[in-house]
């Protein structure tokens, strides 16, 4: 939430439905999943929880381990 002003009113989202709304008008506008945050908590005041369980969890790239020989 970068230089987001206090004082102007942003629209309020806690539900997981009006997230996924959101996330599905904002994600063709963000090119990463953390500029799909930025915008969300730029544009809306939101539940960041209920954002995290809307999101896909980005997990880490496995690193395999060389076979022994």
């Amino acid at each position: 939430m970068l230089n987001v002003d206090p004082y102007v009113p942003r629209p309020t989202l806690l539900s997981p439905h009006h997230i996924a709304s959101a996330v599905h008008q904002i994600n063709p506008q963000a090119a990463s999943p953390t500029e799909v945050w930025h915008l969300l908590t730029e544009r809306f005041t939101v539940d960041l929880d209920a954002v995290a369980a809307v999101l896909p969890r980005s997990e880490p790239e496995p690193r395999w381990l060389q076979a022994r020989r």
